[in-house]
């Protein structure tokens, strides 16, 4: 089953001080199908990481269209209203980045488990697999209880990934997951992004280390400088 299928989607920033147009990357076009993983590439600065926050809808696209099979009927990405996005993004898209943007006064644990948590998971099984996942990344269990403002920035990470992949999602946007992470945690990120996969779960990603997901990938993206 076909996905999303992307076609001419483009980014372009208007710098207002400077009164120029920027663009980012132009008739991009792919189509994606539940259980694929497309990976992108391209040299730094052309767009990559533009490229997934506009299919997030972080960014608003400048042209192009973005249609997404959700279970309530096909939905264009690029032009949807910001109340279904949200809708989206609670339910079927999940957006894994480079940073967690931790809560004060909220456990490492409690993080993890809110996903869980609102979409009505008991909060004892919510915890119990919320531990399940930061074992499986390599934070050690006598620092769950303890706030994410007082880690390092891999430990950060390890409760990022967690965060943003133990809710059920069909479509993952992967920007840069890996980036602050040692090779055991790169590996557990690995092994768990297959587990999706076999379950059906599509996947569009930005490598800082592209090798280590060289087995999961169905297809590449280049982008180029138009």
């Amino acid at each position: 089953m076909t996905l999303l299928e992307v076609h001419s989607l483009a980014k372009t920033f208007h710098i207002h001080h400077l009164q120029r147009e920027v663009p980012a990357f132009a008739n991009v076009s792919f189509t994606l199908r539940a259980g694929e993983f497309l990976l992108v590439r391209g040299p730094n600065g052309i767009g990559k990481s533009t490229l997934l926050r506009c299919l997030y809808r972080t960014y608003l696209p400048s042209g192009g269209s973005a249609m997404y099979e959700s279970r309530q009927g096909v939905i264009d990405l690029a032009r949807a209203a910001d109340v279904d996005i949200a809708q989206l993004r609670r339910t079927e898209i999940g957006n894994v980045s480079q940073f967690l943007r931790p809560r004060p006064r909220v456990s490492a644990l409690d993080m993890v488990a809110e996903p869980l948590l609102a979409g009505n998971t008991a909060i004892d099984e919510s915890r119990r697999m919320a531990g399940d996942w930061l074992a499986d990344f390599g934070l050690k269990s006598d620092i769950w209880q303890a706030y994410p403002t007082t880690f390092s920035g891999g430990e950060q990470q390890k409760v990022n990934l967690a965060r943003a992949l133990i809710a059920p999602r069909r479509l993952l946007l992967l920007d840069e997951p890996t980036a602050s992470l040692d090779a055991g945690a790169r590996a557990a990120l690995v092994s768990r992004l297959a587990q999706l996969k076999n379950q059906g779960v599509a996947m569009i990603g930005v490598f800082h280390h592209p090798e280590d997901v060289a087995k999961l990938v169905d297809g590449e993206l280049q982008l180029r400088v138009h």
